[in-house]
């Protein structure tokens, strides 16, 4: 299963290039950390982040405040935890993050 994401900032009004990013799978209480990664100029981190992943529950976290500390922008968010589940190992997720200094949107991609 192939997993992407991409941010967008929104305060900017452009992609967020430089966000560092980590995945986990999480099985009860424990979470493995499986891959990391920066999203590049255009603020993605290619698929396939983390190879081929199984069905189960995985967290995506987005550092912001480490981000928008080098806009030299104040930000409430330090990290941006997404949790999310798959279902069908065979299908295409892809979890963008709409982020700005004061809040933040995610949805299930295409």
């Amino acid at each position: 299963m192939p997993l992407s994401t991409h941010v967008l900032d929104l305060a900017r009004g452009c992609p967020a290039a430089g966000v560092d990013i980590t995945l986990f799978k999480i099985d009860g209480d424990a979470r493995s950390k499986l891959a990391s990664g920066q999203t590049d100029g255009d603020g993605r981190v290619a698929a396939p982040f983390g190879g081929n992943l199984a069905e189960g529950i995985y967290e995506i976290v987005f550092s912001a405040g480490t981000y928008y500390a080098q806009q030299d922008m104040e930000c409430f968010f330090d990290d941006v935890p997404v949790r999310f589940r798959i279902e069908d190992a065979a299908a295409r997720y892809h979890v963008p993050l709409l982020l700005s200094p004061w809040g933040y949107s995610t949805y299930r991609g295409s």
